[in-house]
């Protein structure tokens, strides 16, 4: 099996870059640095729709992901409650 390959904030950035500022094809630019065509031009788009929450792998999450994240974490905790509660309804509803 193929080990995935990782890259750098900053790394990606700088591809980004050569293609706007040297005036490079993405193809070129990729060609150079030995990486896909298509993985570079999805660095592109991610990086011209915001640059600077682009790239936010490796613990750094954009403030819609955390926000995302915070609620399913508050929402399987309410699911808890939910349902101790109604185990303890249960018990307390049984004759005796």
């Amino acid at each position: 099996m193929k080990q995935r390959r990782r890259y750098s904030r900053e790394y990606k950035v700088s591809a980004v870059q050569m293609t706007e500022k040297k005036n490079l094809t993405v193809g070129e630019v990729a060609e150079s640095l030995g990486i896909g065509e298509s993985m570079l031009r999805k660095w592109k788009k991610e990086y011209q729709d915001g640059k600077l929450n682009a790239f936010p792998r490796n613990g750094r999450m954009s403030d819609k992901d955390a926000e995302i994240a915070r609620l399913r974490h508050e929402n399987r905790r309410l699911q808890a409650e939910r349902d101790i509660l109604k185990k303890a309804t249960a018990l307390f509803a049984r004759p005796m």
